[in-house]
């Protein structure tokens, strides 16, 4: 990433031209830039190169309808040729295209090496870069993680993630492990993943000045979903290694804000399972005591993301934080109510929930808020329970996971929960097909308005 951006003056220059200014534009443009543009019939969209004189490249300009998006350069990065650009832009116009050229030139390359030679954006702004570079590491993190396979990306593997980010940013972490989850009280997070190899933990992050506002983060670490002994089909358990994108999603805020040094006591807490079938694997009708003391009756054993982060919300709350905000891969619901690329949120906080809101459309990170609605809350009742993991019929199945999960979260704490895709199901400019990070953007700008101003 430190390669594609570049401090300075100097570069082959780059024109970013809103559409409507194109004629203008043109109009004051030397005889041979003119004649080359018609001779090559530019339809005064997109980009197109000039030449010089003697045939080299004099400068590239950049035609859009939409110069004020945040995704704005993510396919010029991959149009020009590998040479030094210089952008010379107002402050806000070099944000956006230093972020879109840096995540627009993204690929995951852990098993196959990328051998395109990208060119560079050369901006007079340090601080742009240095800004630029923080906020598009934590969303490339967030794709990196969700986009490995499982088989490298197991329980322990996020806790050797989350180790790396303590020891880069001055953090405490602690990991309960296998049967010590019985031992701590954290029966679910431990029944959903005992049938694994790979043992069960719950990952617990601390960082930041101890007397600061408490920002407490969760994160569904389903590491790969089988859907345990009720067995999804083939098709369903394609993706299923992007079933940790819960956990990907908080990784990837926090270390926005700890490399941005927010004034807050960040506690990130990713119980990391694989739900996998062996005969100890849980059965539908068996019942569970959780951490909160609620009685849950297995309706379905792949509603297990409710069940792992139902015990990391009661501990979480048991430190009665500021903030306590979780983020899960949780229903196929919420895609059918919004679809793959915006995520739904639930809060019970309407200031907090407004903020997000605001955030996001800020950044061009929107979310959508669902609804608590209460009266649901009574499909997810049980004969022998307090309540079941899973409604009894199938409508507004996103509800009833969230209000779920409200019941394991103290009444006087400021909760939203996030259900996301993790996955782009189709390229777009700056978002290629594979895991995405959705909402932390929009989440990290509420934070930063709120404790760093």
């Amino acid at each position: 990433m430190t390669q594609l951006l570049l401090t300075g003056t100097q570069g082959i220059p780059l024109h970013l031209i809103h559409a409507q200014d194109f004629d203008q534009w043109l109009e004051k443009q030397p005889e041979n830039h003119q004649n080359w543009l018609k001779s090559t019939r530019f339809s005064g969209e997109g980009l197109s190169l000039l030449p010089s004189s003697d045939g080299s490249l004099a400068q590239a300009i950049y035609v859009t309808e939409t110069p004020d998006s945040y995704w704005l350069f993510g396919e010029l990065v991959n149009q020009l040729p590998s040479e030094p650009f210089f952008l010379d832009a107002d402050e806000q116009t070099l944000k956006l295209a230093a972020f879109s050229w840096v995540l627009g030139a993204y690929k995951f390359d852990r098993y196959k090496k990328n051998e395109k030679a990208y060119p560079q954006l050369v901006i007079d702004s340090s601080e742009i870069v240095d800004q630029t570079l923080i906020l598009t590491r934590s969303v490339s993190l967030v794709r990196d993680l969700v986009n490995t396979p499982a088989a490298d990306m197991m329980p322990q593997h996020l806790g050797e993630i989350m180790e790396g980010l303590a020891k880069e940013f001055g953090a405490k972490v602690t990991q309960i492990v296998g049967d010590e989850l019985l031992a701590q009280n954290y029966p679910t997070i431990h029944m959903v993943g005992r049938a694994s190899a790979n043992a069960p933990r719950l990952i617990d992050l601390t960082w930041g000045d101890e007397t600061a506002p408490k920002v407490t983060l969760v994160g569904k670490g389903v590491c790969f979903d089988s859907g345990g002994l009720d067995l999804k089909p083939g098709a369903g358990m394609r993706l299923m290694k992007k079933d940790m994108g819960g956990a990907a999603h908080v990784i990837g805020l926090a270390h926005q804000i700890m490399a941005a040094k927010l004034p807050v006591r960040l506690r990130v807490l990713v119980p990391a399972v694989e739900n996998a079938v062996s005969s100890n694997a849980f059965r539908p009708g068996d019942v569970i005591t959780t951490r909160k003391g609620l009685t849950v009756e297995i309706e379905n054993t792949d509603a297990e993301g409710r069940l792992v982060l139902c015990d990391a919300l009661a501990e979480a709350s048991d430190e009665k934080p500021e903030l306590l905000i979780d983020f899960a891969t949780l229903t196929g619901a919420m895609r059918i109510a919004l679809g793959t690329e915006l995520p739904g949120f639930f809060s019970n906080d309407d200031e907090v929930a407004a903020g997000f809101t605001a955030g996001g459309l800020k950044v061009e990170d929107p979310v959508w808020r669902m609804p608590l609605h209460q009266p649901y809350f009574a499909l997810t009742k049980s004969d022998i329970a307090d309540l079941a993991n899973c409604a009894s019929g199938p409508f507004g199945g996103a509800i009833t996971a969230a209000l779920y999960l409200e019941a394991f979260v103290d009444k006087d704490i400021s909760w939203s929960h996030f259900d996301v895709m993790a996955w782009n199901n189709r390229a777009l400019p700056g978002r290629p097909v594979g895991g995405e990070a959705f909402g932390i953007r929009a989440v990290f700008d509420y934070l930063q308005q709120r404790f760093a101003n």
